[in-house]
């Protein structure tokens, strides 16, 4: 049976600990990492929204890297977003400069109501690569 690994990164916010769960997990060469969303150490959100989905990719990356991931590795993601219409454009920007060539990962959008004073939140599922 493949044993289960928490992963997280340097600096873990303080909603790892708020609300009990890990970052990522590690099973096998997989890594799903759980949503990531563009809060500040302290757990709070990042008020401006641009700058808000631009910290939870750094959120992600950080993530990945602690299990030895890129933004490369990653299969499958799925966001979450909380206006979806007048966000998209911003999101997309943001989108396109961090995955700026094929193959892209699979990419599941949904519309939500409440993600705990968020806005966007972001979850993937990656390869971890052979070397690591």
């Amino acid at each position: 049976m493949t044993q289960r690994e928490a992963i997280f990164p340097a600096n873990r916010h303080a909603l790892y600990e708020k609300h009990g769960y890990s970052a990522a997990i590690r099973s096998g060469d997989l890594l799903f990492v759980s949503g990531q969303v563009g809060s500040r150490s302290d757990g709070t959100p990042e008020q401006d929204f641009e700058r808000q989905v631009r910290l939870a990719f750094e959120n992600l990356k950080a993530t990945l890297s602690a299990a030895g991931c890129t933004m490369d590795d990653i299969v499958d993601v799925t966001t979450f977003h909380t206006d979806p219409e007048n966000q998209f454009g911003t999101i997309m920007a943001v989108k396109q400069q961090i995955f700026s060539k094929p193959p892209y990962p699979n990419w599941t959008a949904l519309g939500v109501n409440w993600l705990a004073g968020f806005d966007f939140e972001i979850k993937v599922i990656a390869r971890i690569p052979a070397s690591t």
